[in-house]
Parts: C-alpha cells; sequence; structure tokens
C-alpha cells in the first residue's frame, strides 16, 4: 500500500509531466533536515529546456528558501519547547555575525542545520531569510551553470555506466 503511494507521488512529480512544481516540491523538502538533494532535479528540468533557466533558479530558490525557513521556524519551536539555557560557545559565532551567517546556508551538510540553529538564537527573521534566499540562489546558479557546461557525452557515458 504505502509503496505503491509513493510511486504514485514519484510518477506525479516526474520531471516532464509537472516540471516546475517538481522543482519547487524537491527543493523545499530537501532544504528541510530530510537528507535529500536538489540539485539533479534543477538541472534536469534546465538540460531538458533551456527557456525555462531564470523561472527554475527563481522556483529552486523560493522553494530552498521556504525550506529554510521551516528549519528556522523548528529552530525557534524547539527553544521555546525547552528551558532556556545558556547558548554554548560553540554557536556564538552564528550569534556574532548574525543573520548574515544564513549565506552559509546553501553549503551541503551544514546549510540546513545552520536555518535551524538561527531559529534557537532568535537571530532576526527577515534578514535571515534575506541571506539565506542569496545564498541559495548563488547556489543554484553556480551549480546549474557549471553542470550545463559540461558536455552532454560525458552524462551520456556516466548513464552508460550505472545503466
Amino acid at each position: 500500500m504505502i509503496e505503491s503511494a509513493v510511486h504514485w507521488l514519484l510518477g506525479y512529480l516526474a520531471i516532464p509531466e509537472i516540471g516546475l512544481t517538481s522543482v519547487f516540491i524537491i527543493c523545499l523538502v530537501s532544504a528541510t533536515l530530510l537528507p535529500m538533494g536538489s540539485e539533479p532535479a534543477v538541472f534536469a528540468v534546465i538540460a531538458a529546456d533551456n527557456h525555462l533557466f531564470w523561472p527554475v533558479m527563481a522556483v529552486a530558490t523560493l522553494g530552498n528558501t521556504l525550506g529554510g525557513v521551516v528549519n528556522y521556524w523548528i529552530g525557534l519551536g524547539t527553544r521555546e519547547a525547552f528551558a532556556r539555557e545558556k547558548e554554548t560557545r560553540w554557536f556564538g559565532w552564528l550569534g556574532r555575525y548574525g543573520a548574515k551567517t544564513m549565506l552559509l546556508s546553501w553549503l551541503p551538510g551544514i546549510g540546513d542545520p545552520i536555518c535551524t540553529l538561527a531559529g534557537w538564537l532568535r537571530l532576526p527573521f527577515w534578514p535571515s531569510v534575506f541571506y539565506m534566499a542569496v545564498g541559495k540562489f548563488l547556489r543554484y546558479l553556480v551549480m546549474t551553470t557549471l553542470l550545463l557546461h559540461i558536455p552532454q557525452e560525458y552524462w551520456r557515458g556516466i548513464a552508460r555506466l550505472l545503466g
């Protein structure tokens, strides 16, 4: 039952049929603390239709930023749920540099927890969202541009190795 529901959902979100909606959902979910990457979906849609480059950049950035906002709220809610304790010095640099640390939200593995810590530390919300969006946009822009300049034959070779 669950397996068929997952297959249905993946089929529904398949890149050729839904495109920008898939990119948005995948980017939103991948920005939460769930382990998932969004770059392959972004690249696949743009590789399929170069005219969608800027709309995909906008949708991916929006979805990934909203996922970062979810992490921020999780951190804020977690802080509220636990007794007030002194911040550890491990996260002092976040407090010291403030919302600008959200420029690092694009980093794999640590970017999403940084967004959560921003909420925990009660960094200013809107500046945090702004810097999150800038960092995430730059990641998608750089990664996708680099991937588009790699010859198609390279990707076909990888597909042959995997297939």
